[in-house]
């Protein structure tokens, strides 16, 4: 589908493995997840919002307005910074407390 890990960001903390439902994130020699079959990913984007270390990208293809923008998540404490890449470069970030995030 249209995960990609960043090796240079990933920490192998190993939060993705856990929650990815159909199990296509794995490990490599160096420690470092990677997706065994990308094009089997569902797209749910569960490890997108584990990972604390912006290493897991979500490509926004233009079928759902995206353009080919690039959606990866930074996690501080009870913040989590969304940050969408346009194609161009430029920078678009969301901010959410997490502990706001299901009041409603």
């Amino acid at each position: 589908m249209s995960i990609t890990i960043n090796q240079d960001k990933c920490t192998g903390c190993r939060k993705c493995l856990a929650v990815c439902p159909g199990s296509l994130i794995k490990v490599s020699d160096t420690k470092k997840a990677f997706m065994k079959y990308p094009k089997d990913c569902w797209g749910c984007t569960s490890c997108l919002k584990e990972c604390s270390f912006g290493a897991i990208s979500f490509y926004l293809g233009a079928d759902i307005g995206g353009r080919g923008s690039k959606l990866t998540t930074v996690i501080e404490e009870d913040i989590v910074h969304w940050q969408i890449e346009d194609t161009n470069g430029e920078l678009l970030v969301i901010d959410v407390n997490r502990k706001d995030s299901n009041q409603y």
